[in-house]
């Protein structure tokens, strides 16, 4: 279960990401961290989500990443 704060980070950058790119946009779980890992036990937990959890792709669509974030309770 991700915390709330990650969980509004994605959504905030996967909605700067289809403002800019559009709705076709790709990501990866990196566009949610700085380049310096200054936080390595919340990538962790956001990688286990997006690799082990959902079996995803290096690149998502955004919108796809987007809405399964939000439909997590």
């Amino acid at each position: 279960m991700m915390n709330k704060e990650i969980k509004a980070k994605i959504i905030q950058v996967c909605d700067a990401k289809i403002a800019a790119k559009g709705e076709n946009v790709g990501l990866s779980f990196y566009a949610f961290f700085k380049n310096k890992n200054d936080n390595p036990e919340l990538l962790m937990e956001v990688a286990q989500w997006w690799i082990l959890e959902n079996k995803l792709d290096h690149f998502e669509k955004a919108v796809k990443i987007k809405e399964m974030v939000k439909s997590l309770s």
